[in-house]
């Protein structure tokens, strides 16, 4: 939750006149946390919450949930009738030309683009300019605190030792016998346990051609055998059973045998050189104080990776915004599935993984990078070379 004078300074800082919360049958959770709202009200009814730049916010219910913003500041209206609400709405909007709302034009930042098509309809025919409330957002829901901050590095310090560790497993189970995708899968999982990590799904454990699925999860029923002089991708993200923590996201490849293939050799290099670009993309831009957009990291990464042959092998982002969903909703680093023009600012966090996915193995390399007020840093282990075990 936010404090009401925290979004206001936010809207004058932008220019904007007002933001405008609405829902029904919980279809924007972005504005249940920021707001504060609890999950349990059962919402059938149309609830609108307008916090001005300046001034006192005020609130627009249904009758017989008159009830549900009474937890929040400002004003209340009621309506119950279809022509009321239309009434109501435009005298809760009054002079506000600039307004912004979980809206997205041409819906390219997905995950803020959760206001239905025919409200946005209506409040334009109020005369009023929607603007998308995505920037907004990205300073209040994707900026970490500092307790925030030292819960990834507490991650951090179990995941990196969990991943050296699944490697050597790999191995030891190999020497003796055998194992598959799913049995390191739940080896993973308890050592989540153990560490008090958790997760919003099991981790990845991807074998050759399972590889080349980026969302590939192995399952008790679908799953592939390890074997020596296979290739192995372990995808694992957590974070620490503790509220309000934030995610550590990370993904490494290693190879069963006692030299890595040529063929893989290569492919790790041009991703390797790849991420590289967009770390420095990211390092040089913050400690030049330089304005930095999340679809410019994806271009330094990408064009890695298409000058040597391979864009058509790589379909997907570079890199998602981090936070207490694994996805979060600052500026990904993306200019390939959308152009995301949101600003790269302080104190968030996101992962740059590059990857190449050919038929026969998929392979990226993934870091977390956290952005300061003038530098950034990757906050864990970068893979130099394929881990042999």
């Amino acid at each position: 939750m936010h404090s009401i004078q925290t979004i206001q300074e936010e809207l004058q800082q932008r220019g904007v006149d007002a933001w405008l919360f609405c829902d029904h049958h919980h279809r924007d959770p972005i504005a249940y946390r920021i707001l504060g709202l609890p999950e349990s009200l059962m919402v059938t009814r149309r609830w609108f919450y307008l916090v001005p730049a300046q001034g006192v916010p005020v609130k627009l219910v249904h009758r017989i949930e008159a009830f549900h913003l009474d937890s929040l500041p400002g004003e209340k209206r009621e309506y119950a009738a279809g022509s009321e609400l239309t009434a109501k709405l435009a005298e809760l909007l009054g002079a506000v030309t600039n307004l912004a709302m979980q809206f997205s034009p041409n819906n390219l930042i997905f995950n803020v683009s959760l206001v239905d098509a025919g409200t946005v309809d209506l409040v334009r025919s109020l005369g009023k300019n929607v603007v998308s409330s995505a920037d907004l957002i990205s300073k209040l829901e994707a900026a970490w605190t500092k307790e925030q901050i030292s819960s990834h590095f507490a991650a951090r310090a179990s995941i990196d030792v969990i991943t050296r560790a699944a490697f050597r497993e790999i191995g030891r189970r190999l020497n003796s016998g055998a194992t598959t995708e799913f049995e390191m899968q739940q080896w993973l999982l308890e050592a989540f346990r153990r560490d008090n990590l958790v997760s919003d799904a099991p981790p990845l454990v991807a074998v050759n051609a399972n590889s080349s699925n980026p969302h590939y999860s192995p399952t008790a029923e679908r799953n592939s055998p390890i074997r020596r002089g296979d290739f192995v991708l372990l995808d694992i993200w957590a974070k620490k059973n503790v509220p309000n923590a934030v995610y550590y996201d990370i993904s490494w490849t290693g190879f069963a045998g006692s030299q890595v293939p040529e063929r893989v050799r290569e492919i790790f290099d041009i991703v390797r050189r790849a991420r590289d670009a967009g770390i420095r993309k990211v390092q040089q831009a913050i400690a030049a104080g330089e304005k930095l957009a999340g679809w410019e990291v994806d271009k330094a990464s990408r064009d890695v990776i298409a000058g040597a042959g391979y864009g058509s092998f790589f379909n997907n982002r570079t890199g998602h915004s981090i936070g207490t969903e694994v996805h979060g909703n600052g500026a990904n680093m993306d200019n390939f599935e959308v152009r995301d023009e949101r600003e790269v600012i302080p104190n968030t966090c996101f992962s740059i993984e590059p990857g190449i996915y050919l038929p026969e193995f998929g392979l990226r390399s993934e870091i977390n990078m956290l952005v300061r007020a003038s530098s950034a840093e990757v906050t864990g282990m970068i893979q130099q070379e394929i881990v042999l075990f």
